[in-house]
């Protein structure tokens, strides 16, 4: 089923608190598509880890060339079934360092495994993170598909789903009420005496979905400043807009604005002009395939694309040449 979009003679806005946002502000815009890049910075097909080599300033130069954030995944443990370690580094821990090393991009999260995280806890690390870079934290929240994290962690797989939803009531709570009253079925509550300190700084951390978390569609327009999903086939891209901010408007109003990502590897192509080709969680192109892709994306209602390139054969530093040239100058970051 899918949602006409609203259309409207005034610009759709997000929510008061992340008009202000810095990192929301510099991703996220109606009718305009942004890039970022999800970690490690480094190639490495057929290996499960990368090693980490140069990290900062691969950063630091995809800052320089205007990526508008540099995305971390969640993940724990090193699990040969997946064959895959993102970036090694816990995900909060190395925001923390990334932001030292960088003035303006953003850092973001994709995503935070909500169920087997404790939210208050959790509601601390990314209002500090938030503070200390600025504003530059857009934290997505996932429920993770690695089966095996959770029988280690002692919590049923089959529960992700009502946990999230438990998890995220307490991190929305503690973060943007003062001395608030509250009660959880899994992760505690208070009778009004304790405060979070700090606070969001800028009233609200902008919080993602990544993929549907095991929640519906509806929930998440609901619930969630956006949504990123899963890198689309070309002839998806419109019907995924519609039904999304069809979505948004009916939770929100029509003039409402909660932005639509995609994510996924990217295999550059030498073939300047290969056009998108489906290849496991995501796809293969050439720059001016990737450029007309992105633009068939940004047309539809996109707003941002997080790519991971780690599957390309190329070496990194080329990539960032060859976007840089040839693809970033089309899709700029917001000031």
């Amino acid at each position: 089923m899918t949602h006409a979009i609203q259309r409207s003679t005034t610009s759709p806005t997000p929510h008061p608190m992340l008009e202000r946002h810095p990192g929301f502000q510099r991703l996220f815009k109606p009718q305009a598509l942004t890039i970022g890049l999800i970690l490690p910075l480094e190639t490495h097909p057929g290996r499960p880890a990368p090693t980490m080599r140069d990290h900062v300033e691969m950063a630091q130069r995809a800052e320089a060339l205007g990526v508008g954030a540099l995305w971390m995944r969640d993940i724990p443990f090193y699990d040969p079934n997946y064959g895959d370690v993102a970036q090694i580094f816990e995900p909060l821990v190395y925001i923390g360092y990334l932001a030292a090393a960088t003035r303006s991009i953003v850092l973001g999260t994709t995503g935070i495994v909500l169920p087997t995280r404790e939210p208050m806890y959790l509601a601390k690390q990314a209002a500090s993170l938030d503070q200390l870079s600025e504003g530059r934290l857009v934290l997505g929240l996932s429920s993770g598909d690695r089966y095996s994290d959770y029988p280690m962690l002692g919590i049923d797989f089959e529960s992700r789903g009502e946990r999230y939803r438990d998890a995220y009531s307490v991190f929305r709570t503690l973060l943007e009420q003062r001395f608030p009253t509250f009660r959880s079925e899994r992760f505690g509550g208070s009778s009004g005496g304790l405060d979070l300190v700090p606070k969001a700084p800028y009233g609200r951390v902008p919080s993602i979905a990544v993929g549907q978390a095991q929640q519906s569609i509806e929930w998440l327009a609901q619930n969630l400043d956006g949504y990123l999903a899963g890198v689309q086939s070309p002839e998806r891209l419109a019907s995924l807009g519609e039904h999304w901010h069809g979505l948004v408007n009916e939770a929100e109003g029509r003039d409402a604005f909660k932005p639509l990502g995609l994510g996924g590897y990217l295999d550059l192509s030498s073939n300047p002009d290969q056009p998108f080709q489906r290849i496991q969680g995501g796809f293969r192109a050439g720059r001016n395939g990737l450029r007309n892709y992105l633009a068939q994306a940004q047309s539809a209602g996109v707003s941002h694309i997080a790519l991971n390139p780690k599957v390309s054969r190329q070496p990194y530093s080329e990539i960032l040449d060859e976007l840089g040239e040839y693809v970033l100058p089309h899709f700029p970051s917001h000031a």
